[in-house]
């Protein structure tokens, strides 16, 4: 027998999954990039918002290195430029963006740290769009990762099998309901996440022991089923790379989720400005001295991977193609103030050029969908808009895989209103499913699966309900604008809202003004069931997030009743339906006063034109300028308050574009300035009511 020699195997080498050069030349030009802005950039007020990414550098980098399915998905935060770079971030973009100069990630929209990187060549992660917000980073991962399965296993693209969702955070966002939320919905799922957490100690000034029990909330992760916890040093070029790869192997490996806890010092304050004062002496110099920087440097020397000349080489270029980089950066333009409006909302045919965004969505994949009319072919009996729009939920997931249901009670059960009533028995646990009890979550899930190219439409139970997402509903809303264009999360949220048979604060809102404001969202309030099918139809297939508000006291409502329409029926938004024609009233309503406004209107049998907006974002002013021109007075009539009440828009506008058409002054008739009652007197006395309505035509036709 020969007796082989068997060379002993250094466990303490360098890594062979990384490329160290790349590691070490992204980390050294990450820390260029931090000196220049530092040094230079910030002095010159050239850069305004400066948050260094020192310590927590070398272990983002090694996560980045392992990101190269084509199907990753990713989600940073402020400090995570060197993610980013090893993502493949081009160094003007990323120095010019800072600066707010033209061109990047944002055209000088967005704060600088505040990165994307659509990847359209796929070739490894995608980066979504970053928020300034703390915590909004988990919930759209656990959406992106439920978009791989759904797309392995329902769509059956095997393309998207070992693919996975990274979220980034600091320790202290674990305190956030964002991360709550993810973590519950990617853990009862068994999703394909990996939340890293750069634990630092630090929220700003804020140490961990005032963020959780005991100051360490991953140690008290430690009962969570379905969640594997990996936990040790980001900074030792030895530990480091192994903890990383084991993480992101797990995932991949379709395990389920993982917790990737790296401790790592923040090397500086929480910006340029913060002096850290906060911390003791001795604690800043303790973090000083777990710099991971000359640790890696020692050590690929030690194992000759590269010298102390070829890092001082590597150095040398780094700071020299930052350099050139911010010369570059400085040459650039300012932003064309001539494009500030554009991309607000989807880009159409009333452009010059209308450009699709990047990444997000449907038309973005150029989904193709079924020819449609604007021309109702009514059918059938009379439906409820519960029905009709139970009937266009059933047609759109029968013809279109991509599109998702779900929300709270929305699967067996078929929703708390039963709007989805057979849907789940029908398409299974993938298409029409319920979601845990967090609305922040919810939302969050959707921003990634329409990231990921398909048509979520979650439910809110009830409009008060929504106010848990409204970080998640405002960052969607300017997505699109806020990276020029490279990303937009279309959607379909259904809230249910306003008073049904009796009111409540809580499940009474109406409130629809707030998503009029909301940058980038189109609010769509049908008031009968045809135009509720061919609203959420047009929705369904629309490239902008809708709001689709389901008035409670018409889900059943008899005046509400319409055969349905035909599934190829859609109303394209900002087109009023005018109901009632004169030519001394124009009375302007939507939603639930509808039919009451129209009924006093035809009582009162005395030339009053009634306009049914149908949708309040966009809204159709040419047809309610035309209309009160003709009648030269205006009633404006809706359920929610007064004060800034969406009908205070429409009365600015026509006192600015009908001023002189106009015979008497504008009024309002609408709730008062309280939340909804439940006594039904109260309630009476509060809604608009058909008398009311009434009397306040018969005021303004006597003036």
């Amino acid at each position: 027998m020969v007796i082989m020699a068997v060379e002993a195997i250094d466990i303490n080498s360098p890594n062979p999954h990384f490329d160290w050069e790349k590691v070490a030349y992204t980390l050294l030009l990450s820390r260029a990039m931090d000196d220049i802005e530092e040094q230079k950039l910030v002095p010159a007020k050239l850069v305004f918002n400066q948050f260094s990414a020192r310590g927590h550098d070398l272990a983002q980098i090694l996560i980045g290195s392992l990101l190269n399915h084509p199907h990753d998905g990713a989600t940073g935060y402020y400090r995570s430029r060197p993610f980013v770079l090893s993502l493949g971030l081009d160094i003007v973009d990323a120095v010019a963006s800072p600066m707010a100069k033209s061109g990047g990630y944002s055209d000088g929209r967005d704060i600088g740290v505040v990165c994307n990187y659509p990847n359209v060549k796929r070739e490894g992660a995608m980066l979504f769009p970053m928020c300034g917000g703390v915590g909004s980073q988990y919930s759209p991962i656990s959406g992106w990762a439920q978009s791989i399965l759904y797309h392995r296993d329902e769509l059956k693209d095997e393309r998207y099998r070992g693919a996975i969702g990274i979220s980034m955070g600091g320790d202290s966002s674990m305190s956030t309901s964002g991360f709550w939320a993810a973590l519950n919905i990617s853990t009862t799922n068994n999703l394909p996440h990996l939340f890293y957490i750069e634990d630092n100690g630090y929220g700003i000034s804020v140490p961990q022991e005032v963020q959780t029990p005991g100051g360490d909330q991953v140690a008290n992760l430690a009962a969570y089923k379905n969640l594997k916890i990996v936990d040790g040093d980001g900074t030792c070029p030895i530990e480091a790379p192994k903890l990383v790869k084991e993480a992101v192997d797990f995932v991949r490996a379709g395990l389920g989720s993982c917790v990737l806890r790296l401790k790592v010092p923040r090397l500086c304050g929480h910006t340029f400005q913060d002096t850290q004062t906060y911390k003791p002496e001795a604690m800043i110099a303790e973090e000083l001295a777990k710099d991971p920087l000359p640790k890696l440097k020692e050590y690929l020397d030690e194992y000759g991977v590269i010298s102390t000349a070829q890092w001082i080489a590597l150095e040398e270029k780094a700071y020299s193609d930052v350099e050139q980089a911010v010369e570059k950066a400085k040459a650039r333009p300012e932003p064309d103030i001539s494009k500030l409006k554009r991309y607000v909302f989807a880009e159409k045919d009333n452009y010059d050029n209308p450009e699709i965004q990047l990444r997000g969505g449907l038309h973005a994949d150029d989904h193709q969908f079924p020819a449609v009319t604007e021309t109702p072919a009514p059918q059938g009996p009379r439906l409820n808009m519960l029905t009709a729009i139970r009937n266009t939920l059933d047609y759109e997931l029968q013809t279109n895989p991509k599109v998702l249901v779900f929300g709270e009670d929305v699967g067996p059960k078929g929703g708390v209103h039963a709007a989805t009533l057979g849907l789940n028995q029908k398409y299974g646990n993938n298409r029409v499913f319920d979601t845990s009890l967090s609305e922040e979550g919810i939302i969050g899930r959707s921003v990634g699966m329409a990231l990921a190219g398909l048509m979520p439409v979650p439910e809110i139970q009830f409009r008060k309900y929504a106010e848990p997402a409204a970080e998640q509903i405002t960052d969607t809303g300017i997505m699109r604008w806020r990276t020029n264009n490279q990303f937009a999360s279309p959607m379909v949220v259904r809230i249910p809202g306003g008073f049904a048979g009796r009111g409540d604060p809580w499940h009474s809102m109406s409130d629809e003004v707030e998503w009029a404001h909301k940058t980038g969202w189109q609010v769509v309030m049908p008031s009968n069931a045809e135009d509720a099918v061919g609203l959420l139809r047009y929705a369904l297939r629309d490239n902008n997030p809708t709001i689709f508000f389901e008035h409670r006291s018409l889900l059943d409502n008899r005046w509400a009743r319409r055969p349905y329409p035909g599934d190829d029926y859609v109303i394209p938004f900002g087109k009023a339906n005018t109901l009632t024609v004169g030519h001394k009233l124009t009375v302007v309503t939507w939603g639930a006063m509808v039919e009451r406004c129209e009924a006093a209107a035809l009582e009162l049998a005395n030339g009053v034109e009634v306009i049914d907006l149908r949708t309040i974002q966009p809204w159709d002013k040419a047809t309610v300028l035309a209309s009160v021109k003709k009648t030269g007075r205006c009633l404006i009539v809706h359920e929610d308050n007064l004060t800034a009440g969406f009908g205070a828009e429409i009365s600015a506008t026509l006192a600015k574009e009908a001023f002189f058409d106009l015979d008497a002054p504008i009024e309002r008739l609408t709730m008062p300035d309280t939340p909804n009652p439940h006594n039904i007197h109260l309630l009476n006395a509060a809604v608009p009511t058909q008398e009311r309505i009434q009397a306040a035509m018969k005021d303004l036709l006597e003036v």
